[in-house]
């Protein structure tokens, strides 16, 4: 009997806001299969012109990814080299992608301004 191993990874976004800043961050929920491209979007609610992504795999602590200042990367860690894109448009938006997802890649991606 032949055994086959099928496994998503699940995307999972919080927003973080308060009173005088917050962000859009789509999707909300995204489950992807192995191999595929994971794309989440950032856009701040205000007209603040930092960005900054986080994320956090289970029982790790919170992890920096990317700072962007308007459409620029201001600094950005060796995973956004290797195996996530990352750019912000002139509309402030401001998204990052996965380019081939693995389970390791597995986390809760935060979103900030």
């Amino acid at each position: 009997m032949h055994c086959k191993l099928f496994y998503c990874m699940t995307f999972l976004f919080w927003t973080a806001s308060s009173m005088d800043s917050g962000v859009i961050q789509s999707p909300r929920h995204l489950v992807k299969g192995k191999e595929q491209k994971a794309r989440m979007q950032c856009t701040p609610i205000k007209e603040h012109s930092y960005v900054y992504w986080y994320y956090k795999k289970l029982g790790e602590d919170l992890k920096f990814l990317v700072y962007f200042q308007n459409t620029d990367i201001m600094d950005k860690t060796d995973m956004i080299k290797k195996i996530i894109s990352a750019e912000c448009f002139t509309n402030k938006t401001c998204t990052i992608e996965i380019k081939s997802s693995k389970l390791t890649d597995s986390a809760v991606y935060y979103c900030a301004s």
